[in-house]
């Protein structure tokens, strides 16, 4: 059942602007029908609308997003290059991966530090600034743990 441009903002949370403006900058695999003047999408423009916001999601840039529908609109001759340009996507994707775990411990380790704080009723050196004799930079102990 083909849907109006309304009924795919609503379906998908991207707005009609969005959406134009995906088809604008040629996003799309294959190009948006249009019936009595009036864009008309299905299954398939969904599907890819969704695999679009997960890359995007996932940090593509939309210049390498077009580049990936034009090779899809190219056809079979193009599956190598969409698979280097996905795997080199791929390695980017987990690299930041990684670099955010790292930030997720250091963060958990601040957060299990104000916890060990206000299970100690608060009486910690490092919250009354005593250990910092000579010291002018606060948190410095902090910044350490």
């Amino acid at each position: 059942m083909p849907l109006t441009i309304g009924q795919v903002a609503e379906r998908t949370g991207l707005s009609v602007h969005t959406l134009r403006f995906y088809e604008k900058e040629g996003l799309f695999a294959m190009p948006v029908r249009r019936v009595g003047g009036q864009r008309v999408y299905g299954e398939a423009e969904l599907e890819w609308l969704y695999l679009c916001t997960r890359l995007r999601a996932s940090g593509m840039p939309l210049p390498m997003i077009r580049e990936y529908a034009e090779l899809v609109r190219k056809g079979t001759a193009t599956v190598e290059a969409r698979l280097s340009l996905l795997r080199d996507h791929q390695d980017r994707v987990a690299e930041r991966i990684a670099e955010l775990h790292g930030c997720l411990d250091l963060v958990s380790r601040k957060v299990a530090m104000y916890e060990e704080h206000l299970a100690a009723g608060g009486d910690d050196p490092l919250w009354t600034g005593s250990h910092l004799a000579g010291d002018a930079r606060p948190g410095r102990r902090e910044f350490r743990r």
